[in-house]
């Protein structure tokens, strides 16, 4: 027997992959053209020329056919070498999974612990940088912004604390659900490899993975021994200089990732995206609170702009409330992820949406609170619908 059909398009709140702007699409539908042609150089040239822009620097970014996972095997393979010491601070699960990726590479990764509600403790890995007089740490590697728990982490005060330590460890930052969607600074706040993915903020389906390389990285390639081949930064960086790749592109891709840099650089511009994205995260806190939940950040400075993870009430299940929205309403949410699942849900609010967008998430959101009998107040849609209305810009 054929299914019911549901009406009207499902709305896709996770925090990645999101929402692909029509543009996008049809962008990506046009036909395949040769990658080693005439054609492909200035599509290619045209691209790497306004990423720097998304990832403010001035330093080469390399492309990957790749998830973000990619994107952080390929930050470690090219500057380390087997038994190096690699700092990493648990914000979260995606913190965990990367010091994972870390350890089966043959790396001494050290796991700072966290509470996973709060973001990068600075002090902490200031501290341990001191005591690591023989310098055995060669890298430290961080989450911006922690796709499980909604919490944003201050990439310049980690900077700062590997300075005034003194130390030498070279700075890799996850940007994986931040980049294009809120305020990042991979020259200013001292990066040496930012690790990205096409499947968030820039509006993309998942399959790129992005390396923003300083020059203290690409020195560290020189010395570098672990195993590398298809991540390996320098033929990438040799070909890209005419235009192409060593291998065959995700040509497609590129097309959409051409239509999506013109949207968000050229048309929105990145203030305005960065803008848009803090003013929908207040007004989605504005909701949970109207509800009397409680949100998973315990930090008001430290709160995501791009997703909003909310603790369910004890006695209640959080995976069994995303199923009733699903099924009512046609929406998905984020699951809770590791020490979270079953504990929290996840709303995202990246990519390509407006208020009304936004409205209809939260308004799903509220009734599937009622439907599966989850103990909230009402009026949350109502708060976030009033800050909305208002137009409040920074």
């Amino acid at each position: 027997m054929t299914e019911p059909r549901t009406p009207g398009r499902h709305f896709l709140q996770i925090p990645g992959p999101t929402n692909v702007p029509d543009r996008v699409l049809r962008a990506m539908a046009r036909p395949v053209i040769d990658h080693r042609g005439p054609e492909f150089p200035p599509l290619a040239l045209s691209i790497l020329e306004r990423l720097v822009e998304v990832f403010a620097t001035t330093a080469p970014v390399v492309l990957f056919p790749s998830s973000g996972t990619g994107g952080w095997e390929a930050a470690l393979v090219n500057i380390l070498s087997p038994g190096d010491g690699v700092l990493m601070f648990e914000t979260g699960h995606f913190a965990a999974m990367w010091c994972e990726v870390g350890r089966r590479l043959g790396l001494e990764v050290e796991l700072l612990p966290g509470d996973w509600r709060s973001g990068v403790d600075a002090a902490a890995i200031e501290s341990r940088l001191r005591a690591d007089r023989h310098r055995r740490i060669r890298a430290v590697a961080v989450v911006h912004n922690e796709t499980s728990t909604g919490v944003a982490s201050d990439i310049a005060a980690v900077r700062r604390a590997l300075d005034c330590a003194g130390h030498p460890a070279l700075l890799l930052v996850d940007a994986i659900s931040s980049l294009g969607a809120m305020e990042y600074r991979h020259d200013e706040w001292g990066v040496d490899v930012t690790v990205a993915g096409s499947q968030k903020g820039l509006m993309l389906p998942p399959g790129l993975g992005f390396n923003a390389i300083s020059e203290r990285a690409r020195a560290a390639m020189a010395g570098a021994r672990l195993p590398r081949s298809y991540w390996d930064w320098q033929p990438i960086l040799s070909a890209n200089e005419r235009g192409f790749f060593p291998y065959t592109p995700a040509t497609n891709l590129l097309f959409g990732l051409d239509e999506a840099l013109t949207m968000l650089v050229e048309e929105e511009g990145l203030e305005a995206v960065c803008a848009r994205h803090r003013r929908f995260a207040e007004a989605t806190r504005r909701a949970v609170a109207g509800w009397g939940l409680e949100l998973v950040a315990q930090n008001p400075e430290e709160y995501s702009p791009t997703l909003t993870a909310v603790m369910i009430p004890t006695g209640c299940d959080a995976d069994a409330l995303r199923q009733v929205i699903l099924e009512r309403f046609d929406m998905s949410l984020g699951t809770g992820l590791g020490k979270l699942q079953g504990r929290a849900f996840r709303i995202g609010h990246l990519g390509d949406l407006n208020e009304l967008t936004l409205a209809g998430t939260l308004c799903g959101v509220e009734m599937g609170l009622g439907l599966a009998q989850v103990a909230h107040q009402s009026g949350g849609v109502m708060a976030a619908l009033d800050y909305l209305a208002r137009g409040d810009r920074e």
